[in-house]
């Protein structure tokens, strides 16, 4: 029995299928697997016994046709006033770290004529902020727009650590579809099973993209299956587990239906976005609703709404109702209005529903406020956003330097910030502490705080910082304290200590498989997030700097248990002033300095790692006494090279009665003077 199938290329693959071989390749086969799957259509009265093949010797003229965009399609919407705009496209590219979405949208602006074939164009155009650049991640959902045959397809760029999903979550309401990049090798990871599960949550249709396929060891079969695997996982509708897949290098630029036969432009991408994601589902004559899902701001505009219109249009200088879900509402009046054309914002003067747009003049608007019409307005469903699971106190810098690099160092400065960041990171939470100056700040893990503790030491702020400490939960009088999944790529001459390692901070292991031709193996770990706080630095110990960790949050259990961090205590400074060549060379027998000589130093700093459990005072400040006597010269002092913590490093470090001074150009450690002190 044949089949015969059409694909929209003219380079289509031969493909052999024994319906019996699909329930070895899949652990989950049983009766009620769907019909449809990969884009296949399978039929009922297939038997084992008869093989099935699909000869595309031939270029069939028929295009695919998805059933994600069939499915949209129903009897229900054809009876109602709603209606779907066939010119606009809204996407949002979604993946784990480092698997390619922003050099994908760069390949993808610069095949769609973005810029001058003159001009100069940096990698990855769309990390636009310095620490996104300096880090190599992104950390900020962007807009930019495309147009691809008579099509607007706005894009939406994502960050891929599980840190900023909040980012994730919020955009998702402004698109009806996503790219789910994948790499071919590592196949789906722990920030891919967030991504899609809220993009299934949604309802939104997913197009597949098996990145980087030009990797030596590529296994695109396995990625495949893996993802399907993960479909069923979640509960995917039969319409959704339909997915489109497309094999691409981003970096080449290239993509196709097969991974043998790739086109030398991401055409096939292209017209898969067309054909397997809907046009947006809007009401067209009903009255304006447009929800808020981010905020940029501008010197000379001000705070700049950006959403996408849900119904009616919008006009330049026309009055509004902003209304909240509290039914709390308040009137203002556009004064500029923009789209996203190619890379750039432009002037519009009205915006039908469907597009994606950006509103100025409204000096109070927030994320989660809808722009509604004057007089029938009413407010959409709100975001929401799962809770934070770590903390960390802020107070104000208390050390003997304060002052001395940074302008803001007031607690009203601080307040004013950190509860001005609220305005945009709907993950993050900010609370009063026990004192008039410490807060309380939570989010979803170290890297998310530790974003926003960069951000104002660049902008001029002085403070302190404590350790982070995980948000536990109260149920029945039984203590719950978060779980996190780790994965962990690890060689296999270096598992064993890694496997050591995360035992000792209660993980318990439930995968463990090899990972292509690169001798590397990917464990996988439910551990407490607890035991994930300073593992980062202790694992790249224990591999030889080979290891990569990626964690994201699980659920909420029982209380683990007592976990061990850090087995070494501190060298601390026993007085204030300069350090010197002649203290340093006795205090390096002790352990490992941060410090070298001729540096400021104050009482209670920490200058070292000691070598021992337990905290060692000791003066780095001595000088050598000054003689008449000739046999008491000067000698060759030799110093380690002291180590240059990041602050990454130093909150990953620091223990409940220590603290990190953050201010514009240093970074230090402390004891905390409000815990009593521990000597050794």
């Amino acid at each position: 029995m044949e089949i015969a199938i059409g694909l929209a290329s003219s380079v289509t693959p031969t493909l052999s299928v024994n319906p019996s071989s699909i329930k070895r390749s899949f652990s989950f086969a049983s009766p009620n697997l769907p019909n449809q799957f990969f884009g296949l259509a399978l039929s009922s009265s297939l038997t084992t016994k008869q093989p099935f093949k699909f000869h595309t010797r031939n270029p069939v003229r028929n295009p695919i046709k998805c059933s994600v965009s069939q499915a949209t399609e129903t009897a229900t919407e054809k009876k109602s006033r709603l209606m779907r705009r066939r010119d606009i496209r809204n996407i949002a590219i979604v993946a784990h770290v480092d698997h390619g979405k922003t050099t994908l949208v760069d390949a993808m602006l610069k095949q769609a004529k973005v810029f001058r074939e003159n001009q100069f164009v940096q990698e990855r155009i769309m990390d636009s902020n310095d620490l996104e650049r300096e880090r190599g991640i992104t950390i900020l959902s962007k807009n930019t727009s495309i147009f691809y045959k008579d099509t607007k397809i706005n894009i939406i760029d994502t960050p891929g650590h599980s840190d900023f999903g909040g980012e994730v979550e919020r955009i998702l309401n402004m698109v009806e579809g996503v790219l789910l990049v994948v790499d071919s090798v590592e196949g789906p990871m722990p920030q891919t099973r967030f991504v899609l599960k809220k993009a299934l949550d949604f309802g939104l249709a997913v197009v597949v993209v098996v990145n980087k396929i030009d990797r030596p060891s590529a296994r695109p079969d396995y990625v495949i299956n893996s993802t399907f695997e993960l479909f069923i996982e979640l509960n995917a509708s039969d319409e959704q587990c339909d997915f489109q897949a497309i094999y691409a290098s981003g970096i080449k630029g290239k993509s196709g239906l097969s991974p043998e036969n790739l086109a030398e432009d991401l055409g096939p991408l292209f017209e898969s976005i067309i054909r397997c994601i809907p046009g947006p589902h809007i009401e067209k004559d009903g009255a304006l609703q447009m929800l808020v899902t981010n905020i940029e701001y501008e010197e000379h505009k001000g705070r700049i709404a950006i959403g996408r219109l849900h119904a009616g249009s919008l006009r330049r200088g026309m009055d509004v109702r902003i209304c909240t879900s509290e039914d709390a509402c308040r009137y203002a009046r556009v004064s500029e209005l923009f789209v996203y054309e190619k890379f750039n914002r432009v002037p519009a003067d009205t915006v039908e529903a469907g597009d994606i747009c950006a509103v100025c003049g409204i000096d109070d608007i927030q994320i989660g406020e809808t722009i509604a019409d004057k007089n029938l307005g009413k407010p959409l469903p709100s975001i929401k956003v799962e809770e934070p699971t770590v903390k960390m106190s802020f107070s104000i810098n208390t050390s003997p330097f304060v002052g001395r690099e940074g302008k803001l160092v007031t607690s009203r400065n601080l307040r004013d910030r950190l509860y001005r960041e609220l305005e945009r990171n709907l993950a993050m939470r900010v609370e009063d502490g026990v004192t008039a100056d410490t807060f309380i700040v939570s989010g979803r893990g170290t890297l998310h705080i530790t974003i926003l503790i960069e951000n104002m030491r660049r902008e001029g702020y002085e403070f302190m910082v404590g350790p982070p400490k995980v948000i536990n939960k109260k149920v029945d009088d039984r203590l719950f304290e978060p779980f996190e999944i780790a994965t962990v790529e690890v060689p296999e001459e270096h598992m064993g200590p890694v496997v050591e390692l995360l035992g000792k901070r209660r993980g318990q292991m439930f995968d463990m498989q090899g990972l292509g031709s690169e001798g590397t193996t990917l464990l996988k770990y439910k551990m407490p997030t607890r035991g994930l706080l300073g593992l980062r630095n202790a694992i790249l110990t224990a591999s030889r700097g080979t290891a990569i960790l990626n964690t994201i949050f699980d659920s909420y259990g029982p209380w683990a248990g007592d976990i061990t961090t850090r087995d070494q205590g501190s060298l601390v400074a026993f007085e204030d002033g300069t350090s010197t060549s002649y203290a340093l060379c006795s205090s390096q027998e002790r352990g490992q300095m941060f410090i070298g000589p001729g540096v400021d130093v104050y009482r209670g700093q920490i200058v070292g790692i000691h070598q021992r459990p337990g905290d060692l005072y000791l003066n780095v400040c001595k000088k050598k006494a000054a003689t008449n006597v000739r046999s008491n010269k000067e000698q060759t002092v030799v110093l380690d090279t002291p180590l240059d913590f990041s602050l990454d490093d130093c909150i990953e470090y620091i223990q409940e009665d220590e603290l990190v001074e953050v201010t514009p150009l240093s970074i230090r450690m402390c004891k905390n003077p409000k815990i009593a002190k521990k000597m050794r």
